[in-house]
């Protein structure tokens, strides 16, 4: 099992084991913990050789979310920050400091409701003589997250498992499963996905997953590409795009598991 995936299972935990009867909002720890790893990610800047990511990360909570943290907010950030942590590790993001998450309360939201501001600080140095230190990048726009169904009045707490998505690509009517972040296309057996076609190149195109979407990379291949029928090096999919190397259809594919 994975560092990340063991992280969110305690995360999880949070919401299903002890903590399962103050949390009856639609404000799930879990939902916290992917909406902060899309921030990350969203929030990127490429530098000359690294990535940097925000390291401070500022979520706002409606006062009845708030107060129903109360009690275990030290633990849900510290499960917060080292799953953000571990996941810049795994995708070689750059972080200035330690990632840290803080929590206030926002009167203008409602129950179920969320928001998260980010932004990257340079952590506390000694004083030398050396060059100044990075200043502080100005906090973007705050994402505000709302639930996706209403809440019951009295109902009971809400699942807090998240619907499994399944990615495919489909070649020559063989459906094939992606479960990495990052998927090579092309005729070498090498391949993530190899292609039998003598218009395609060794290594021809990337399959890559930034946050929570796809995009289609060319790899300077020699014939190009294709999506739905348009020439592009660089296009971001949705399900059912078709896309063309050579004379050889891939389908495209995202479904929710039921």
């Amino acid at each position: 099992m994975s560092v990340l995936r063991s992280i969110e299972q305690k995360i999880e935990g949070l919401f299903e084991g002890l903590f399962g009867r103050a949390f009856r909002t639609n404000v799930q720890p879990v939902e916290l913990a992917r909406k902060l790893v899309k921030e990350m990610e969203d929030h990127r800047t490429v530098s000359v050789s690294r990535v940097y990511v925000p390291n401070e990360y500022t979520v706002y909570l409606s006062p009845v979310d708030r107060e129903q943290f109360a009690d275990y907010e030290s633990s849900l950030r510290a499960e917060l920050q080292e799953y953000l942590a571990e996941h810049a590790r795994r995708e070689g993001f750059a972080l200035l400091t330690p990632p840290t998450v803080r929590m206030e309360t926002d009167a203008d939201l409602s129950m179920g409701e969320f928001g998260i501001a980010t932004r990257m600080v340079q952590g506390e140095r000694p004083k030398t003589d050396g060059p100044a230190p990075i200043q502080q990048v100005e906090p973007g726009a705050t994402m505000i997250y709302r639930p996706t169904s209403p809440l019951p009045p009295d109902g009971p707490a809400p699942d807090v498992a998240l619907a499994q998505e399944v990615v495919t690509l489909t070649v020559g009517g063989k459906r094939r499963e992606i479960t990495s972040r990052r998927v090579v296309i092309g005729r070498s057996k090498d391949c993530d996905v190899q292609i039998t076609d003598p218009n395609a190149s060794r290594r021809h195109a990337e399959l890559r997953q930034e946050g929570s979407a796809y995009w289609l990379i060319d790899l300077d291949s020699t014939n190009g590409m294709t999506v739905n029928g348009h020439r592009t090096a660089r296009a971001k999919l949705d399900s059912g795009d078709v896309i063309t190397i050579g004379s050889t259809d891939l389908l495209f594919e995202r479904r929710l598991l039921e």
